[in-house]
């Protein structure tokens, strides 16, 4: 081992605050408003009290009349309280083009990539010591906000719910892990209260009450507008939606940290068994008494076979389950029974719109030509091998939207994916070259910048976490404390743990226990990279590809190749 010459102190999750504005009296007069007044601080831990959480994880944020707070679409770390003021969400305009344009990844310059062949450090794991002296955690600054330059024709033309002092916004796509579901835009001067994820997950875990307002709040606001978004109901009028989001039901199934049961299921039954652990949503021939669409999550959608169940298709989010039965039934009087049985895959929502209404009023609407075309759609499938789509499905593949694939038939086993991915990373590979494998598929050990990206639970920090506009899992290196979280909540051991060195070679030690320091490393697909992942550009024999799992018709082109 090479001789130690740099010590620094660990980080840990609040050396540096959110805000270095969180004063204690700023906190005090937080902690007096709704809905933060109702929080019952005795149910917290000592070492995790409720005015710490709000002094380290909160931010205040000042916005004008006319600020887009948040837009439809970008990714979101955080939920907002409204201390004062108030805040418009925008139901029916897509606002995601208005003011300045989203920030593209920076990437290096043709030179700086070229220079990487010579300049990349020759030890592992390198870095600049100097840059550890500042641990302050990166969030966008808002002192440049996009913001709508006619607010008063905007709101004359829109429909525009208001979120009053006192009230919050913001929670479905801090606690789903999701796209903003809307916009949102300062209707006046405005105070608001910004909680990052970690402190979200905190106030949810010790306070009962505040769990179900949260909650509560996710169900009441995803129906509405997960509804909308279906071009099932595209031709209906007010009147007729509005009937149908009374009557729809909101419905979870399956463990919202789902990576932990995933684990054990593995370990102890392996793959072939996981069907049998998944919670069971709707069984074959039950009686269909709902149109269920995917919100968000994964489901298996299977039917009888004489030895067990076999995998027809992967329900995503915004399919449809049950149309071609419901359907069948209004149309020509078949039996009113499910066609299949569905099962979640981890942790999925599910609306369940009942049949009477989708009779009454989607069906009419859709015209007899629109009914068979969605007929249609619901029964294709992409010719894939049923053990292909049930590897993918066991082993939780479909969660990927950037999955590394390789063809072992084409592979030989040459590394030029591995020293691309150095070249790439100051000859650090990101990935292994290594992974579970179907027939001549094998799906190596590299970030699949997941759909539902579950390593970002736990981070105490926030380090690995959604780059806003698109939406890039990424670990930020300074502030990363090496607690090994993300590594072990990742359920496809693609995030490793390296103990750093300087540029000589020596570790970089804990000054009080004179342990090596530890940092959490994973693919990033290559963002700083002119032209994408080196991995799949440096392939010679076009054995490896990175695939979006949601392509479904994609996977199938390249599998049947």
């Amino acid at each position: 081992m090479a001789t130690a010459v740099h010590t620094m102190h660990r980080p840990h999750r609040w050396d540096t605050p959110f805000s270095p504005e969180m004063t204690r009296g700023r906190v005090a007069r937080v902690l007096s408003k709704a809905p933060l007044n109702a929080i019952d601080a005795s149910l917290f831990p000592p070492q995790l009290a409720l005015s710490d959480i709000i002094r380290n994880d909160t931010r205040i944020v000042r916005c004008r009349r006319g600020d887009i707070i948040v837009r439809e679409g970008d990714y979101g770390n955080s939920t907002f309280f409204v201390l004062s003021g108030s805040v418009g969400v925008v139901l029916n305009q897509n606002l995601a083009e208005l003011g300045p344009v989203r920030r593209p990844a920076s990437r290096l310059k043709i030179l700086s990539s070229l220079a990487q062949l010579w300049r990349n450090d020759r030890v592992a794991e390198a870095r600049e010591v100097s840059r550890y002296g500042d641990l302050s955690l990166r969030y966008e600054a808002d002192a440049v906000r996009p913001f709508v330059k006619d607010l008063d024709a905007l709101i004359a033309e829109s429909e525009i719910a208001a979120i009053a002092e006192g009230d919050m916004f913001g929670e479905i796509a801090a606690l789903s892990r999701t796209p903003r579901t809307a916009t949102c835009i300062a209707l006046t001067d405005c105070q608001l209260l910004e909680l990052r994820w970690q402190g979200l997950r905190d106030l949810r875990r010790y306070e009962p009450n505040f769990r179900q307002q949260i909650d509560g709040l996710y169900r009441t606001r995803s129906l509405a507008t997960h509804l909308r978004e279906s071009p099932l109901f595209a031709n209906l009028d007010a009147a007729a939606l509005g009937h149908i989001i009374a009557e729809t039901h909101f419905e979870t199934y399956g463990e919202f940290e789902w990576f932990s049961a995933f684990r054990r299921q593995m370990e102890a039954a392996g793959e072939s068994q996981v069907i049998q652990g998944e919670p069971t949503i709707v069984e074959q021939h039950d009686y269909a008494d709902g149109l269920l669409l995917v919100r968000s999550g994964f489901a298996r959608v299977s039917e009888e076979l004489a030895f067990g169940q076999r995998t027809v298709r992967i329900a995503m989010k915004n399919d449809a389950f049950g149309f071609a039965a419901i359907y069948g039934h209004w149309r020509n009087g078949t039996p009113l029974t499910y066609h299949h049985r569905l099962t979640a895959i981890g942790y999925v929502d599910i609306l369940r719109v009942p049949t009477a209404l989708v009779e009454r009023y989607v069906l009419p609407s859709l015209g007899e030509e629109g009914g068979r075309d969605l007929l249609q759609r619901s029964d294709f499938e992409h010719n894939v091998d049923p053990d292909v789509i049930n590897f993918l499905v066991d082993r939780r593949i479909v969660n990927g939207t950037a999955t590394m694939m390789i063809n072992t038939t084409r592979c030989v086993g040459c590394d030029d994916c591995v020293r691309a991915c150095a070249a790439a990373h100051n000859n650090n590979p990101r990935f292994v070259r290594h992974g579970p494998e179907h027939g001549n598929l094998m799906i190596a050990n590299a970030c699949m910048q997941c759909q539902d990206p579950v390593c970002l639970i736990g981070c105490p920090t926030g380090a690995i976490h959604r780059r806003a506009e698109e939406g890039r899992v990424i670990i930020d290196d300074l502030t990363c404390i090496g607690c090994g979280t993300c590594a072990e909540s990742c359920p496809y051991d693609n995030i490793r743990l390296v103990e750093i060195r300087d540029h000589n070679g020596a570790f970089i030690v804990d000054d009080a226990t004179n342990t090596p320091i530890v940092k959490a490393t994973k693919c990033d697909l290559c963002a700083d990279q002119i032209g994408g992942p080196a991995c799949q550009r440096a392939c010679p024999h076009d054995a490896l590809v990175r695939m979006d799992m949601r392509d479904q018709a994609a996977f199938a082109q390249w599998m049947n190749r």
